[in-house]
């Protein structure tokens, strides 16, 4: 079938490479296909079934370049999963009886699509795959091509998701501001709370490239300015257990010595724990649309500096969020390169009708291609045997620790 008209949602939180996946897949159409009509579907999922988009003018196809200077989604993003009807009836994004699924299905039968890019994460390319099942089920001859997005990096099998390296530069340029902090107070703990609800990849690459960005810098230690009150003293991901009191003796240890303590640690690390302790106190913990815990209401970074605020005798302790920051922003080269590649495979396998998310398949000598929808699922673990994983912890002077099954 002849790809005529062509829509495009981006879905989920941000990342480094909305709006550079969309400048990428305009230009690849306009190349070498440009008759194909391209809508926008505007806040994603919540669009699509509200019936609302906006077209892909001449302007735009000549400008599309542009869209790859940005971060952000010039389209708009949401949380919204289709299979989930009670919540999608409770937005009014459906009538009381109305199959989600089957409302996006006939908008973009009415819209004429006849192929669907999603860019998202786990979650997105999750409902991609279940309306993509939908569609072939009920014969709707429509294709769907997704794009792997999260910082997390944390996508079976996509070997690196889009916008992860740039989240993790950019969370070490947010780092090697804040750390600043610890000149203002006496025996100052730094907590840096890193995304990652169940992958502790962007902490630990966050880390690694932060301490790599710190050999740039000169310091002068006859006057105070020191390495070691800017170094990383610790990193916590999801996948590692460690002894908290043993941590608190080995950090109390750098804070008597340098009056400051800066630990690393991933929004997923302990939340089970956590979770569990604001339960047992008959705290509710509010969820989302996907049935996950509201990170920013369990709080881990609050959690740790709690834990160890009073161990290490901190007289101020300071927590930072780089997410936002690091979520937000333009991707780098090496991003770019890899968002280009990925955009052009998946507008190749669009016109000739295969569907799956494109990236990179670990399982597949890594090659580039669509990777079949009922392969792709979230939670991948963060490997803390990695090389240079090791290589930072050893650095750092912090034990390894056992692996852990993470829950997710």
């Amino acid at each position: 079938m002849a790809v005529k008209k062509v829509g495009i949602l981006t879905a989920g939180g941000l990342a480094p490479c909305l709006s550079s996946s969309i400048g990428f897949l305009i230009e690849r159409y306009t190349a070498i296909a440009p008759d194909v009509e391209i809508i926008g579907y505007v806040n994603g999922y919540m669009g699509l079934l509200k019936g609302q988009s906006i077209a892909v003018t001449p302007e735009v196809r000549q400008l599309a370049r542009v869209l790859t200077e940005h971060g952000g989604s010039p389209i708009g993003n949401s949380r919204v999963k289709l299979t989930n009807v009670d919540d999608c009836v409770k937005r009014g994004l459906v009538k009381e009886g109305e199959d989600p699924r089957k409302v996006a299905a006939d908008q973009l039968v009415k819209d004429g699509v006849d192929v669907l890019h999603t860019i998202g994460g786990d979650d997105t390319n999750t409902a991609a795959a279940n309306l993509a099942a939908f569609l072939a089920a009920n014969n709707y001859g429509l294709t769907v091509v997704g794009l792997p997005k999260t910082i997390d990096n944390d996508v079976y099998p996509i070997r690196q998701s889009l916008g992860a390296w740039t989240a993790a530069e950019e969370g070490a340029k947010f780092f090697a501001n804040v750390v600043k902090e610890n000149t203002a107070n006496a025996r100052m703990l730094i907590i840096h709370e890193v995304m990652g609800r169940n992958c502790g990849w962007l902490t630990a690459a966050t880390a690694d490239i932060y301490r790599k960005l710190m050999g740039s810098f000169s310091y002068l230690p006859s006057f105070g300015l020191t390495r070691e009150r800017e170094e990383v003293h610790a990193v916590y991901v999801p996948e590692m257990s460690f002894d908290v009191k043993a941590e608190a003796e080995r950090l109390r240890k750098i804070m008597d010595q340098h009056d400051c303590v800066n630990i690393f640690v991933s929004e997923g690390a302990c939340v089970d724990a956590i979770i569990a302790e604001l339960e047992a106190n008959n705290e509710e913990v509010p969820r989302d649309a996907f049935g996950h815990p509201r990170l920013d209401k369990v709080n881990v970074g609050a959690w740790f500096a709690k834990q160890f605020g009073d161990m290490l005798r901190a007289e101020k302790t300071l927590v930072q969020k780089s997410g936002y920051f690091s979520r937000a922003a333009a991707p780098n080269a090496i991003d770019l390169e890899l968002i280009k590649r990925c955009a052009y495979k998946a507008v190749e396998c669009a016109l000739t009708g295969i569907g799956g998310v494109v990236g990179e398949d670990e399982n597949r000598g890594n090659e580039l291609r669509a990777c079949e929808f009922d392969r792709i699922k979230g939670g991948k673990p963060f490997n803390i045997d990695h090389t240079w994983f090791r290589g930072l912890l050893n650095a750092i002077g912090q034990p390894a620790g056992e692996k852990i099954v993470v829950k997710h």
